[in-house]
């Protein structure tokens, strides 16, 4: 199963890496307009190949996407320390008019993964350029937000990551919707969890893992100018679920119709993913406030993709 990778910078080689980790695929194909660093990368990496999984890695042009079944964009220009996500739009939304026929025309029968910032409203612009069906089309969303969701979670009642079901919705930015409502730990709701345990969530308790939500990638880009390790793995795992037709349940972006009122607008939500993208859309019991936030995300994200002719 061949993977195609479109732009070989941090979070593409990224990417390869974590796929060559994880088993993911057969083939991993890296496609970037410098072809020196695709040839690099796809050198690098393929030479942690005997330590892991025996993929293929190699470089090519958009012709070597033939046969892909799943193709990531990670192409575009980077996000500087201190700018937020959105500001970003004007200068990549052009670089996928480029890509995303390129693409396609190699490529016809492929998902579409999206990872390039601003995530929702580039998903959005890659579903209108590829003219592709909705559930083609996916962003990385706010997989990997929720991750760390639930990770700071896990830490606060020293559980497993794995043991706690939780989801940020909306935006993958300043706007997402953390579900606090609709948590759960090991089936248990979570303010069940925090009375049983004697560590109830109060509000400095839950603002300040908010915060290590919302703040995670500026402080990472802060420190390091990028973020790519948490991404990677997100891209991995959500290959690995297309490519398996898994139906796994992640919180990925896509073009919906409708959500709270606010139509044609691409956001996360919780769906079902497998060989085709999506599959369907889960149902979230949020309450009425964090209702009216993901209102506010969507209107937010609507109003960038106006700005954009759509």
């Amino acid at each position: 199963m061949k993977i195609g990778i479109v732009g070989a910078g941090h979070v593409g080689a990224t990417a390869a890496h974590s796929l060559v980790m994880q088993g993911v695929g057969s083939e991993i194909v890296l496609v970037d307009r410098n072809r020196a660093l695709a040839d690099a990368q796809a050198m690098d990496v393929l030479h942690a190949t005997p330590f892991s999984h025996p993929l293929r890695l190699r470089s090519g042009d958009y012709e070597a996407l033939e046969g892909a079944a799943v193709v990531i964009i990670a192409a575009g220009v980077s996000q500087l320390a201190g700018e937020s996500r959105l500001a970003l739009l004007s200068r990549n939304v052009a670089v996928f008019a480029d890509i995303v026929p390129l693409v396609l025309r190699h490529a016809g029968n492929a998902v579409i993964v999206v990872a390039t910032n601003p995530l929702d409203i580039m998903t959005y612009a890659a579903a209108r350029i590829s003219g592709l069906p909705a559930e083609r089309v996916l962003g990385t969303g706010t997989m990997l937000d929720t991750a760390r969701f639930r990770a700071l979670i896990a830490g606060r009642f020293a559980v497993s990551p794995s043991s706690v079901h939780a989801h940020v919705l909306g935006e993958h930015g300043d706007s997402e919707v953390l579900a606090w409502s609709a948590a759960r730990v090991g089936g248990l709701p979570l303010h069940q969890l925090a009375a049983a345990s004697g560590a109830p969530l109060d509000p400095a308790t839950i603002a300040d893992i908010e915060d290590g939500v919302r703040g995670a990638a500026q402080r990472i880009i802060a420190g390091k100018g990028a973020t790519y390790y948490g991404i990677g793995a997100a891209l991995a795992r959500l290959t690995r679920a297309i490519l398996h037709d898994e139906h796994a349940v992640l919180t990925v972006s896509s073009v919906v119709d409708d959500i709270e009122g606010v139509r044609d607008v691409a956001l996360s939500l919780p769906c079902t993913v497998g060989a085709n993208g999506i599959a369907m859309r889960l149902p979230v019991g949020l309450n009425a406030q964090e209702t009216d936030a993901l209102r506010s995300s969507a209107r937010m994200i609507r109003q960038h993709i106006a700005s954009l002719g759509y």
